[in-house]
């Protein structure tokens, strides 16, 4: 991509392509740019997809929006890695990491918001602060064991720059790991905050109080 960029410079810089006339860039860059842009419109619909299977779970869109607001927070970290890694540049193999990454981070939401259903439904606790802390606070040896055990996983792909075969698997690496980092340490500091400011329960249709 950066070769092509010069290229492209250099070419508006020194070359007047007569009326009519046009360059292609094919081949690998081509390819690339093609997978680029499907992976996108793929992550698009990952991402649509994820909210509706959200509602269709808690029946709840504010619930659905909370969990959705782990995916900012994954792609802080994320975003941080692609830069310190690959010095800002977005590979097929990064954009795959994110939406791996997605799926890994909406999960750590749904295990906190399901808890504070739990604690409202089966344990008849209010809705307020000490719901909110207690849940987040039980939550936080499952969430860091995950993370954990998928960081442990990946650390030996991100750190293998330049070995063969490691083309995709690293960038690939780099992406989820940064993103975990940011998406466990933030889910149970941000995401609290935002149940809190915006979660007041309501009924559901069932009689039980949801955190909506």
């Amino acid at each position: 991509t950066d070769v092509v960029s010069t290229i492209r410079q250099r070419i508006s810089q020194k070359v007047q392509l007569p009326v009519g006339y046009y360059l292609v860039y094919g081949g690998a860059y081509e390819a690339q740019s093609k997978a680029l842009r499907q992976i996108i419109l793929l992550s698009g619909t990952a991402v649509v997809g994820i909210f509706l299977l959200l509602f269709l779970a808690f029946r709840s869109i504010k619930q659905s929006l909370l969990v959705m607001a782990n995916l900012p927070l994954a792609l802080i970290g994320g975003i941080a890695a692609v830069v310190i890694a690959s010095e800002g540049e977005l590979s097929v193999a990064s954009l795959i990491g994110f939406v791996t990454l997605f799926g890994i981070a909406t999960r750590n939401g749904i295990m906190l918001i399901s808890h504070y259903n739990h604690l409202m439904r089966e344990e008849g606790m209010p809705f307020g602060r000490a719901l909110v802390t207690r849940g987040a606070m039980e939550r936080i040896s499952p969430i860091l064991m995950t993370a954990l055990t998928a960081g442990l996983g990946l650390l030996p792909l991100a750190i293998s720059a330049g070995k063969p075969g490691r083309e995709l698997e690293q960038p690939m690496a780099v992406v989820i790991l940064g993103g975990l980092f940011s998406s466990t340490l933030l889910n149970l500091v941000v995401l609290p905050v935002l149940c809190l400011r915006y979660g007041r329960p309501g009924l559901s249709e069932d009689g039980y109080e949801n955190v909506l």
